[in-house]
């Protein structure tokens, strides 16, 4: 990596967990699970950029009002790595960071 590459992460969110519902919307000290995720990573100082990718409105609205920039997907992916590689292709980056 040289010292002009682009470095974006991107994490992955839906509510449909089957082991703990609405998990990205628990909240732990007052916030949405979500929100601390993206908040920890932007601390990371090789990351130019963070988004969440999601399906779903409601994790859309919470992350928007946290001023957390987010990426609609389609809601037929299997896994977060489809929902990172479908968010992927509207962003300009070197390097694709998937954060779960």
């Amino acid at each position: 990596m040289n010292n002009n590459s682009k470095v974006v992460a991107i994490i992955p969110a839906r509510l449909e967990s089957s082991r703990l519902p609405r998990k990205a919307l628990v909240e732990i000290c007052g916030l949405p699970m979500i929100v601390h995720v993206y908040r920890r990573c932007l601390l990371a100082k090789k990351l130019d950029q963070v988004y969440v990718a999601t399906d779903n409105i409601e994790i859309q609205e919470c992350l928007e009002m946290h001023g957390c920039k987010v990426i609609m997907t389609s809601s037929s992916h299997e896994t977060g790595t489809d929902r990172i590689a479908e968010a992927a292709q509207n962003i300009n980056a070197e390097i694709i960071v998937n954060i779960q």
